[in-house]
């Protein structure tokens, strides 16, 4: 199995991003499975046409895309990607797109087709905080999450993908009084215990992974 694992760019006036720094830490190999690692521009369009390409070049079976989350206190799991680019801030290339379809001729939105549950218990079986998010925002990372999803539902049949979004880094938080953090090395054993669950379930657990709000 190949698992093509991409993480952002710096974005949003912060100097480093835990997702490619993270990703970057992978083991080469994790439960038999082949690492292959991806930095992206986080840049609406641009990031899937990099991931279409890499998708062409190396044939994954599993695209698994990391972002920053910042105020989120634990490793979120996402369900689902909505077909709307509605911009807080502008991305790395300076646009701020609003209300408008990631792709226009797509569904209003796609489920991941990852064990997301399963991945969120392994990841606290290692007594590391992990949920399932039922919303990835609405931004360049949903902007991923649905975008990959329907180019592999339109050109790469079969093939699977999701997204995990994580916490700011200590670094990142020293003036921002009160906000959750998260070290890089607890980062990357969750994501690598993620990525074992992905490798070796064949169907998700069936445990409540919902919310209220």
């Amino acid at each position: 199995m190949k698992v093509l694992v991409t993480g952002f760019d710096p974005f949003g006036g912060e100097k480093i991003n835990p997702a490619i720094e993270s990703v970057k830490k992978l083991p080469d190999e994790i439960a038999g499975a082949q690492i292959i690692k991806l930095e992206i521009p986080t840049v609406c369009h641009k990031s899937l046409d990099v991931i279409d390409a890499a998708i062409a070049e190396n044939d994954p079976d599993v695209i698994l895309s990391i972002g920053q989350a910042g105020g989120r206190p634990d490793i979120t799991v996402e369900r689902v990607g909505i077909n709307v680019d509605d911009c807080r801030i502008p991305d790395n290339a300076g646009q701020q797109i609003i209300d408008e379809p990631v792709f226009p001729d797509g569904p209003a939105a796609y489920f991941v087709n990852l064990p997301i549950k399963a991945m969120v218990a392994r990841i606290q079986s290692h007594n590391i905080p992990a949920s399932v998010s039922n919303t990835a925002g609405t931004f360049v990372c949903n902007h991923v999450t649905y975008g990959v999803r329907h180019i592999c539902e339109t050109k790469y049949p079969g093939k699977k993908s999701g997204f995990i979004h994580i916490p700011y880094l200590p670094q990142q938080v020293i003036d921002k009084k009160g906000m959750p953090s998260m070290s890089l090395d607890v980062i990357v054993e969750a994501l690598t215990a993620a990525i074992e669950a992905i490798v070796d379930t064949d169907e998700d657990i069936k445990v409540t992974g919902g919310a209220t709000h």
